[in-house]
């Protein structure tokens, strides 16, 4: 069974960024990255992957000739510790700062299968600047040529998530106390959600546009048709807005059927605000005419003055 979808913590982003932190201050290059190991469990066999816990772990590599080292003897003892801790939690894959996969990633995610059967990775951006988010996680998979002579693996993009528990939740709450605008109300709050959402599509849909124009007349990237299948379930979902008379005539009658609701709500509740209006008067004429009456009862007789 393949993994289907990956939930990622808050505290494992709040880890890779100070492992980046601490790394990477000094005269290192632009291009330098950080590599952890990532813990949590499978749910449904290997169907869903949650991810709850990290650890760093010792990392050199050579940029010009591709050369890396990873300390395995600290793998082990680290993971030692921590099923001693925790024993739900096991080694599920490992990350590193990207922001992109670089070519080394399928030999260290071979390391990786002596401790996990399909390790994940996690590519995690820690300098991000555009909306979003910042983790996309991978597992390698292998493909068939179409000769059938040998297989090649691959990096597959899996759906990922940022999910907190509740007591984790309120800790990254009080964390960025101080990152929010504490004037700002709810609706500006909501208003900037939108707008970094809406700016996260436009920037997807840019990456589908320059895909389509790669894959065109002249282009240098060969046709994936299981993209393109993809693609053309996304565009099924698309309502036509061509000339499509019973789709607009459709809209209308939804539309106004809406209106029609909000209309006769805002006239029954004018009718009974009137009706109240109306019950309030009478009922102060009528406690106006009770207590004249009550007053002449019992004014006193005058007598004549002699």
């Amino acid at each position: 069974m393949e993994c289907e979808s990956v939930s990622v913590a808050p505290l494992v982003l709040l880890s890779v960024l100070d492992h980046f932190d601490r790394v990477v201050m000094g005269p290192h290059p632009p291009e330098t990255r950080v590599v952890g190991v990532l813990l949590g469990e499978k749910v449904g066999g290997v169907a869903s992957v949650k991810v709850t816990n990290s650890f760093a772990i010792p990392f050199e590599e050579d940029l010009a000739t591709g050369v890396w080292f990873l300390d395995q003897n600290y793998i082990e003892n680290m993971c030692e510790m921590f099923r001693k801790i925790n024993a739900s939690e096991q080694l599920v894959g490992w990350y590193h700062s990207g922001p992109k996969l670089r070519r080394s990633d399928m030999q260290i995610n071979d390391l990786f299968r002596q401790y996990t059967a399909n390790p994940l990775l996690a590519v995690i951006d820690v300098k991000q600047t555009g909306a979003g988010l910042p983790v996309e996680c991978y597992a390698a998979v292998e493909q068939i040529n179409d000769d059938g002579s040998a297989t090649e693996k691959f990096f597959q993009h899996l759906p990922c998530e940022v999910r907190a528990e509740d007591a984790e939740e309120i800790g990254v709450e009080h964390l960025l106390r101080d990152e929010r605008d504490q004037a700002a109300g709810p609706l500006s709050v909501r208003l900037t959600a939108q707008l970094h959402s809406l700016q996260n599509l436009q920037s997807r849909l840019a990456r589908i546009v320059s895909y389509l124009d790669r894959i065109g007349p002249g282009g240098d990237l060969p046709a994936n048709h299981a993209i393109l299948g993809k693609l053309q379930d996304v565009f099924n979902l698309f309502p036509v807005l061509g000339d499509s008379t019973p789709l607009q005539h459709a809209l209308t009658v939804e539309t106004n059927d809406e209106l029609m609701v909000v209309y006769a709500a805002n006239l029954v509740r004018t009718i009974i605000a009137f009706q109240n209006l109306i019950d309030n008067k009478i009922q102060n004429k009528k406690l106006a005419t009770a207590t004249t009456t009550t007053t002449t009862t019992t004014s006193p007789p005058q007598t004549a003055s002699t």
